[in-house]
């Protein structure tokens, strides 16, 4: 065996231990926030989709009424986090008990957790398994509560941002709008075919390491991710908006631009933090030498919710 082949399989050795320590810190915050805040007014429920029993945490605020028809958000994890991590720094059981919504959690597949919502597949993973499992459980849901099936919203965090963005390609007649928060949008652009423009609201940190805010490989993980304005304009464009994006005022350090006059009204924005990490703006800080600065300065919760309110489906 060559020196540099020797030299090499160090390389990619040392390199997997790195990528697995990084999982491993990651799986360890969530364990103790999981710990560190009891579950409160939720159930742990499960259904079994395309073969595999799949979880999730549901949210039903006190004052829910039977008799009206609740919208619905459906909040995903990122990479080697859970459900319960994701409601904790997200804070929508606030935002479910002012307004009257529903939440829901669900958790990916897999150890670590995660979302098949790229061009990767790994094992024996089947395409679009996972956007299978949001549509069942949307309709094990509505079985049991009141739902308005016109307001129903998807958001997540990196590669939940990721999810949600397939569930605006593949699921566009059940999803009224979504949001990405420091979003990994993998999924091959040739391949997003929905059947509506689907409006789209995202928050991004401009020193986010994990998915740079201007594009190129992930750390640690080796795959190419877009450029974030260009990709949230390219939707826009996609929605038929204007091509110059209107300026949102800044506040601190927050920016935005917002594309509009679009095709059936469909806006589209972009948040950007200035110094911001892979983190959700608002919400429970992690620890920060690891995602980077959470910013208090806007909160993506509830800006998020206010861009929702904005849009219903027609059936």
């Amino acid at each position: 065996m060559s020196r540099s082949k020797n030299i090499r399989q160090i390389i990619g050795k040392t390199i997997k231990i790195i990528v697995f320590s990084f999982i491993g810190i990651l799986i360890l915050i969530a364990i103790a926030v999981a710990i560190i805040f009891p579950l409160v007014n939720q159930t742990n429920g499960e259904i079994v989709s395309s073969g595999e029993r799949r979880k999730y945490l549901l949210y039903v605020p006190a004052s829910y009424d039977p008799a009206t028809p609740s919208p619905l958000i459906i909040s995903m994890h990122g990479f080697a986090e859970w459900p319960a991590h994701i409601m904790e720094i997200s804070h929508w059981n606030e935002l479910a008990d002012e307004h009257g919504l529903i939440v829901v959690y669900p958790a990916g597949t897999g150890f670590p957790l995660r979302w098949r919502a790229s061009a990767f597949r790994l094992d024996d993973e089947v395409p679009l398994t996972d956007v299978k499992f949001i549509a069942d459980l949307i309709d094990e849901l509505m079985q049991t509560y009141n739902i308005d099936e016109t307001r129903i919203y998807a958001n997540g965090l990196s590669n939940g941002g990721g999810m949600a963005y397939l569930l605006a390609c593949k699921l566009s007649d059940r999803i009224a709008a979504i949001g990405g928060v420091a979003g990994a949008y993998m999924f091959p652009w040739d391949d997003c075919h929905p059947t509506r423009p689907v409006p789209l609201i995202a928050f991004h940190g401009s020193n986010d390491r994990i998915v740079p805010y201007g594009g190129g490989e992930s750390r640690p993980f080796e795959y190419s991710l877009p450029i974030i304005p260009d990709w949230v304009m390219a939707w826009g464009d996609r929605n038929g908006c204007d091509e110059q994006g209107v300026q949102i005022p800044a506040t601190g350090g927050v920016s935005g631009i917002q594309y509009t006059n679009c095709d059936q009204d469909a806006d589209v924005i972009l948040y950007t933090i200035a110094g911001g990490g892979h983190t959700w703006p608002g919400g429970k800080p992690i620890v920060e030498s690891i995602v980077g600065h959470t910013t208090q300065e806007i909160d993506a919760t509830r800006v998020m919710w206010e861009f929702f309110q904005d849009f219903t489906l027609e059936h």
